[in-house]
């Protein structure tokens, strides 16, 4: 016998299949809009912003007169961070400039010495050629008295000519050849004189460029003891957010020790991990959507840039080596550089490192 609950189920039957046929069909239709709609794209879930993250470190060591920013401050490119106490440094300045001075003074010196060596070799050239000359005019004179005593020989021979004629044409012979022996001398003198002032103008022009090369050296050690002296001077390598500061007044620093690290949040891209089954219709150039879960209704879109090289495990420090006989196949990741394209939002602090979901349209 059919209660009152029996036949109202039995009538509520057919709604409740209408219903449920609703409803699968509506399943359908959204995995087939899904399925559709997932065709031509790419999309992973394994992704972040990336930045520039550039550690701030002392180019010089000494202690720390002043800190002059806190942790997470935004600052402009140039602005001073912190100083080193800078006295040992302004006196290296100050002695190099003192060696440079001396070097220059040198140099002047050399360069006088050598106008005084040419003055000297010119003179001596002059004095060289007035011996030879003198040479030549007691080789004249020698010749003269000789002829002259060969023809008055001869007038003696048939009684033209006196004894005393014979005898002072003789001694005049006698003097002009002792005059050519002191003229030869002193041109060998002369000539010997001129070559030394030659060799010792030549010596000073090596000592110019040996001072030359010492104010070069001096002037350099100048620029490098002010590239230091300026280096106690810490400031921002470009527009950013300093984070993890790690000095205080006080603190002795050494070469090359960090003081905090400077975050480029205006220089911004997505780095996405997709697997290497999505990469095969993946081209640089096209268009991006892109979600960060810091910014749930933030509408973000980019391009694709580039992909890696190679995949993140032989970035690793312990690259896999399937060769070792221990094969696991996995699925690897590749790594895609997305530009983003201008933000409207500029209130949204889009810092390196946020999760972030990317869809690639790969037939854009």
């Amino acid at each position: 016998m059919a209660t009152p609950e029996t036949t109202q189920g039995k009538k509520a039957d057919p709604k409740r299949k209408r219903l449920l046929i609703g409803l699968g069909a509506a399943a359908v239709i959204i995995a087939a809009v899904l399925i559709i709609r997932g065709m031509g794209h790419e999309s992973t879930d394994n992704a972040q912003i990336d930045g520039n993250i550039t550690p701030v470190r002392a180019s010089v060591g000494g202690y720390v007169d002043a800190v002059l920013f806190h942790d997470n401050q935004q600052v402009k490119k140039g602005d001073t961070l912190a100083l080193i106490r800078s006295n040992d440094y302004a006196a290296m300045v100050a002695q190099a400039e003192a060696g440079l001075a001396n070097a220059q003074a040198s140099l002047a010196a050399a360069k006088a010495g050598l106008n005084m060596a040419d003055q000297n070799a010119q003179a001596s050239s002059l004095s060289s050629q007035a011996s030879q000359e003198s040479v030549s005019s007691a080789e004249t004179r020698l010749w003269k008295a000789q002829q002259d005593m060969a023809r008055v020989n001869a007038m003696a021979k048939d009684n033209a000519a006196t004894p005393q004629q014979v005898d002072a044409l003789k001694a005049e012979v006698d003097v002009a050849t002792a005059q050519l022996a002191m003229a030869r001398k002193q041109a060998d003198a002369a000539q010997a004189q001129a070559s030394g002032t030659r060799s010792h103008a030549k010596a000073q022009e090596a000592q110019i460029a040996l001072a030359e090369a010492l104010v070069a050296q001096r002037e350099a050690e100048v620029k490098l003891a002010k590239i230091k002296l300026s280096h106690t001077v810490i400031t921002a390598p470009y527009d950013a957010i300093i984070s993890k500061k790690s000095v205080e007044p006080g603190q002795f620093l050494s070469v090359g020790a960090p003081i905090c690290a400077a975050v480029d949040v205006h220089d911004v891209w997505i780095t996405a991990n997709f697997k290497e089954t999505q990469l095969a219709d993946m081209r640089p150039g096209q268009p991006v959507k892109i979600e960060v879960d810091a910014y749930p209704g933030l509408d973000l879109t980019g391009h694709v840039t580039s992909l890696s090289g190679a995949t993140g495990a032989r970035f690793s420090l312990l690259p896999p080596d399937n060769a070792t006989g221990n094969f696991v196949k996995v699925t690897q990741r590749l790594s895609v550089r997305i530009d983003l394209d201008p933000v409207k939002d500029s209130s949204a602090l889009l810092a390196p490192g946020l999760s972030a979901v990317v869809d690639v349209n790969t037939k854009g």
